[in-house]
């Protein structure tokens, strides 16, 4: 199974706006991402997001490039100070197929925040939730993989890495 981890792109700070959209550089970035994603044939069943605007966005924006079977949705359980240990359970190896409402095994994308991002991949790859192990960047993907009972960084890609 594969797993790709997004951080939000850049947003305005609440002092700006509030509701926190992203900024014109932040929908550059991960419009560029969604680009090079798409050209290198990433495929995900679906694009899910916090419900935050600035991870809606950003999925959104995914999705336009990516064009996920079955589309792009808010679940609850993504927002930045959320226990990681409950969507670390929906995708236990032990559990055949993964607990993620319909997605039957197959590739998923999670756009959120940190430190959500950062603790579930954490907690996924070493089985310490405080043992760090990659640093995301704003728009970056980074893609885990399981094989059998455990999960590993295969990648990761950040707007900076990427020709404007």
């Amino acid at each position: 199974m594969k797993l790709y981890l997004v951080q939000h792109g850049e947003a305005k700070s609440k002092a700006e706006d509030p509701q926190r959209p992203l900024t014109e550089r932040g929908r550059e970035d991960v419009a560029r991402v969604g680009a090079f994603a798409a050209g290198a044939g990433l495929q995900v069943g679906q694009v899910r997001h916090s419900g935050k605007r600035r991870a809606e966005e950003t999925a959104s924006i995914l999705t336009e490039y990516l064009s996920p079977a079955e589309g792009v949705v808010a679940i609850p359980g993504l927002a930045p100070k959320d226990d990681v240990r409950p969507m670390a359970e929906a995708l236990s190896p032990s559990l055949s197929p993964p607990r993620l409402g319909g997605m039957k095994g197959g590739a998923v994308m999670l756009v959120g925040h940190l430190p959500f991002l950062d603790r579930l991949t954490n907690l996924l790859v070493t089985g310490d939730a405080e043992r760090s192990v990659v640093r995301f960047q704003m728009g970056g993907i980074v893609c885990l993989v399981r094989e059998d009972q455990d999960w590993a960084v295969s990648w990761m890609v950040t707007p900076g890495l990427l020709l404007p």
